[in-house]
């Protein structure tokens, strides 16, 4: 039986969530018997500690000190400013010898600052998509993916699309059926429909004030692509074009 090593490195004002969904993607990929070693890596203090089939609960002495950006959006910080120098030493260091590099949300500008994604498809979290592709030219920034492989490389998009870019990687390492049980264990997608455009127009649509309206709406989000003409709005809240 395989066991892969997932290292995750962990850094001051880290987004807990950006860890604790891959990692626990993984930890159910082991109990279905497909083990994962997951590493958890300090730059700070170049230390780790591991866990076969998940993440150690007690966490990473290196992030002790997280709790001193509560006031600003976790990890927002490494679109903001160019990462630190300890940070992009680690993660150099790890990219040199992985098979796979992945990054989750704002992740993808570490991985840009060090120039691995020059030429290269990637994403993140949709408020700093054109940031990166200002920043980093020649990173070629796919602003609606959920998540994007390129090569050995796999970006995704913000916070819980890291739950997404785990799914399609237990996949690729057991097959669809291993990443559907632990899908539908966690009581998430497969794959979600829709990309991250649905979200960032979610977030300045005028809250609906009725029922009928707000599951209308519900219904775009979760699939831009489908027929929303109105008269087929209308007759999905039944009620009349004019209306």
């Amino acid at each position: 039986m395989t066991t892969h090593r997932v290292a995750f490195i962990v850094f001051d004002g880290v987004t807990m969530l950006d860890v604790s969904g891959p990692a626990e993607v993984l930890h159910q990929a082991g109990k279905l018997g497909h083990p994962y070693e997951l590493v958890l890596v300090s730059p700070r203090r170049h230390s780790h500690r591991r866990q076969r089939t998940g993440p150690d609960r007690h966490g990473d002495r290196g992030r002790r000190r997280s709790g001193r950006h509560g006031r600003r959006r976790r990890g927002d910080h490494l679109a903001q400013q160019p990462a630190e120098e300890g940070l992009l030493a680690a993660t150099r260091v790890l990219t040199e010898r992985a098979t796979r590099v992945t990054s989750v949300c704002t992740g993808a500008f570490v991985l840009a600052e060090l120039g691995l994604l020059d030429g290269r498809l990637a994403t993140t979290h949709w408020r700093q998509a054109q940031t990166l592709a200002r920043r980093y030219p020649l990173v070629r920034v796919a602003p609606d993916a959920i998540h994007i492989r390129d090569g050995h490389f796999v970006t995704s998009a913000g916070i819980s699309a890291g739950i997404d870019l785990a799914l399609a990687l237990v996949e690729d390492d057991h097959g669809a059926g291993v990443a559907r049980d632990i899908a539908r264990e966690l009581v998430v997608f497969m794959q979600r429909p829709g990309g991250q455009s649905q979200f960032s127009t979610a977030t300045t649509t005028p809250p609906p004030r009725t029922d009928p309206l707000r599951s209308l709406i519900a219904s775009v989000l979760a699939d831009p692509a489908a027929d929303h003409s109105l008269p087929t709005m209308a007759a999905a809240v039944a009620v009349s074009p004019g209306t």
